[in-house]
C-alpha cells in the first residue's frame, strides 16, 4: 500500500510494506496517485492539462517519470506486496517466553490525580505494598519463564514506587546476585512522580536503572490542575527541582519526562516547549484515555486542534535542532533504516504473553492498565498462568487481527494498537480505539517528515 501526504513543504510517498519513503515534486506526486488507476495515456493527458504550462513539463518527461515508478515497483520499493500477514499468527503462537515484568511495588500514591487510570494507585482495590518475598518470587518467575533469553526487563511501578524504596533496592540487589549464575541480565526502569525523590534515591537510580520515567504535565498551571497531593496542593514546585537534579546527575541521558494532555490543554505543545526550556530534552506527552463523559476527555472537536499541535511540534523540533538546542519527542522516535524488526512491527508490545504486570500480592495481569479487572487475571507468580483462554486472546492480537485495520497504511507502525486502549474504548481488546488511531497516524506522518528533514541536514 502507498500512503501519500503533504507536510511542511514536503510531498511524501510512503510505501508501507517495504518501509520505503520517497520525497517527490508535485508532478511525480500526482503521477503516483494516478499510477494504479489510470492508463499511461490518461496520466500523460491529465498531467499535461494541469502542468503543461510549466517549461520543464512535457510528455517525454512524464513518460520518463512513469518508467521510474515502474522501476521502483519492480524493485519492491513502491506498491510493494505485503507478505507479512501469514506470519502474524505464527509469530505470536511460537513465542512462549516472558521477557519483561512490571512490578507494582506500591499500590498507593502520595498524589491524588483525578485522571489517574490506576485510581490514585489503588487499582480499584486496597492500598498495598509489595513485600520483598513477593518481589523475589516475581524475579524468579521471570527467570524461570524466559527460556534461553538472556536480557530481561523489569519496571518498578505504582502508584508511587518510592513509597516502597527499600524493597526496590533489595530486589535489585537480589537480581544482581543471581543473574550471572542463571545466565540472565536484568535491565531496570523506574517510574516516579518525584515527590519524595532524595539524593540517596537518585544515586541508586543512576547506578542501577537503565531508564527513569518522570511524571510532569508541563506548565505549572497545567500540571497543578490534576497532579495534586491529598490537600489539593500542586506538585510542580516540589518535583521540578528534584527532576532537574536527577537529570543533571545522569548527564541528561537515560530518562524521559512523561506528561498527559487532556481537553483542558489541547495546546499541549506549549507544555512540551516549557519542559524543553526547563532543560529536559527527552520528552513524551500522551493523550488522556478516559470515559467520554469526563470533563477532561478529548472530544471530536479537539482532533483538528491536536493535528495542528503535532505539526507545530515537528516544525519547532526542526527549528530548535538547527539552532543547536534539540530535544527528543518519544512518539516521533522512528528508525527508518535499522528497525524495529518485522517481528515487533507485527506483534506489538507483547502484553499478556511476553510482558505482564505483577500486583503487590503476586497476581499476574496482561499489563498495568488491566490490573484490578478480574476478567483479565491471568494467574499468579506462584502457580503460573491459569487463565490460558485470556492469554490466547492476547496472543491473537497483532497488526492484522482487526478487520477495521485491514488496508490501513499505519498498521505496521502501530502493530494493531494498544490492547488496553482498545478495551477501555470499546470493551474488547479486539476493538479499535478510533480516536487514538487518528492521533497515531498524525504522529507517524510527522515522525516520517522529521526523518526526511534530518536527512537533509
Amino acid at each position: 500500500m502507498v500512503h501519500q501526504y503533504k507536510l511542511n513543504g514536503y510531498n511524501i510517498v510512503l510505501d508501507t510494506a517495504s518501509g520505503s519513503v520517497h520525497t517527490v515534486d508535485e508532478v511525480a506526486y500526482d503521477i503516483i496517485a494516478m499510477y494504479k488507476s489510470h492508463s499511461q495515456e490518461d496520466i500523460v493527458a491529465e498531467i499535461m492539462k494541469k502542468y503543461g504550462h510549466l517549461d520543464d513539463v512535457n510528455e517525454g518527461e512524464i513518460v520518463e517519470c512513469i518508467e521510474d515508478i515502474r522501476s521502483l515497483e519492480a524493485a519492491g520499493k513502491l506498491f510493494s506486496t505485503d507478505m507479512y500477514e501469514s506470519l502474524a499468527t505464527n509469530y505470536k503462537n511460537n513465542s512462549k517466553v516472558v521477557k519483561a515484568l512490571c512490578l507494582h511495588v506500591a499500590h498507593t500514591c502520595n498524589l491524588n490525580c483525578s485522571y489517574c487510570f490506576a485510581s490514585q494507585g489503588k487499582y480499584q482495590g486496597d492500598r498495598a505494598l509489595m513485600s520483598f518475598e513477593v518481589g523475589k518470587r516475581a524475579l524468579d518467575f521471570l527467570m524461570e519463564n524466559s527460556g534461553t533469553r538472556r536480557n530481561l526487563e523489569v519496571d518498578f511501578f505504582g502508584g508511587e514506587p518510592s513509597l516502597n524504596f527499600d524493597v526496590v533496592k533489595r530486589l535489585v540487589e537480589y537480581a544482581r546476585e543471581v543473574e550471572g549464575a542463571r545466565g540472565k541480565n536484568f535491565r531496570f526502569t523506574y517510574t516516579t512522580n518525584g515527590m519524595i525523590l532524595t539524593d540517596e534515591m537518585i544515586e541508586f537510580l543512576n547506578k542501577e536503572c537503565h531508564n527513569v520515567v518522570l511524571s510532569l504535565d508541563g506548565r505549572k498551571e497545567v500540571n497543578d490542575h490534576f497532579r495534586v497531593d491529598y490537600t489539593g496542593k500542586g506538585s510542580y514546585d516540589t518535583i521540578v527541582p528534584n527532576f532537574k537534579k536527577l537529570v543533571d546527575s545522569r548527564g541528561g541521558k537515560g530518562y524521559y519526562v512523561r506528561g498527559t494532555y487532556t481537553h483542558n490543554n489541547v495546546d499541549f505543545t506549549n507544555d512540551i516547549f516549557h519542559m524543553a526550556d526547563l532543560g529536559f530534552t527527552e520528552l513524551s506527552m500522551e493523550p488522556v484515555v478516559c470515559p467520554p463523559g469526563d470533563p477532561y476527555a478529548l472530544t471530536e472537536e479537539d482532533l483538528p486542534k491536536l493535528f495542528e499541535q503535532y505539526e507545530i511540534l515537528a516544525k519547532e523540533m526542526i527549528k530548535r535542532k538547527r539552532e543547536g538546542r534539540p530535544f527528543t519527542f518519544y512518539h516521533y522516535m522512528l528508525d527508518l533504516k535499522h528497525g524495529p524488526c518485522i517481528y515487533k512491527r507485527i506483534t506489538g508490545c507483547g502484553s499478556g504473553t511476553e510482558y505482564m504486570a505483577v500486583t503487590p500480592w503476586g497476581d499476574l495481569y496482561p499489563c498495568h492498565q488491566f490490573v484490578g479487572d478480574d476478567k483479565y487475571l491471568l494467574g499468579n507468580i506462584f502457580d503460573g498462568i491459569k487463565n490460558t483462554e485470556v492469554q490466547d486472546e492476547f496472543r491473537s492480537c497483532n497488526a492484522y487481527a482487526r478487520e477495521e485495520c485491514k488496508g490501513c497504511w499505519a498498521q505496521l507502525y502501530c502493530s494493531g494498537g494498544c490492547a488496553a486502549n482498545s478495551y477501555h474504548a470499546t470493551g474488547s481488546i479486539g476493538g479499535v480505539y478510533k480516536y487514538g488511531c487518528e492521533l497515531f497516524k498524525k504522529r507517524m506522518e510527522c515522525a516520517v517528515m522529521l526523518q526526511i528533514a534530518d536527512n537533509e541536514e
